[in-house]
């Protein structure tokens, strides 16, 4: 499984999100994005339904009615309602749970670091887990070493 580490450092995560979705969504799969707290969920949505006229990006939280419809599902847990194989940590917090998806997007700030730092370490010695780290360069990601 892979685990993507997306640093933070120009754009906030709900101006982040939109572009992982759509990738995962144009290779036909459906996303989950976690975060323990409903204001980030609700500014990730606001931001994947205004990612363009053409582009807008369905989406709804976890307890809206029908959370198994929904291409991109916004949750609190890492609890797929969707069927998403695809999970964003969008709140910094690395979560056990998110390694039971084929692939992990875990987005961290300044502020939670410390606990990337240590999410990578672990993850690097499991023989069952691909960890890539990304950065921002400009407006553009680039993979670190």
């Amino acid at each position: 499984m892979q685990v993507d580490f997306y640093q933070l450092s120009r754009d906030p995560v709900e101006a982040t999100v939109p572009a992982i979705a759509r990738r995962v969504l144009d290779g036909g799969g459906r996303l989950l994005v976690v975060s323990a707290e409903r204001d980030q969920l609700d500014r990730i949505s606001e931001g994947l339904w205004s990612a363009g006229p053409e582009s807008y990006l369905a989406n709804d939280h976890a307890d809206a009615p029908m959370p198994q419809v929904q291409p991109i599902l916004l949750a609190p847990s890492c609890d797929p309602a969707n069927g998403a194989r695809h999970v964003a940590l969008a709140d910094g917090l690395w979560r056990d749970e998110a390694l039971g998806f084929d692939r992990v997007f875990y987005f961290f700030d300044d502020v939670t670091v410390g606990g990337a730092r240590l999410a990578w370490k672990a993850l690097s010695r499991s023989e069952d887990v691909t960890p890539r780290f990304w950065k921002q360069d400009g407006g553009r990601w680039r993979q670190g070493p």
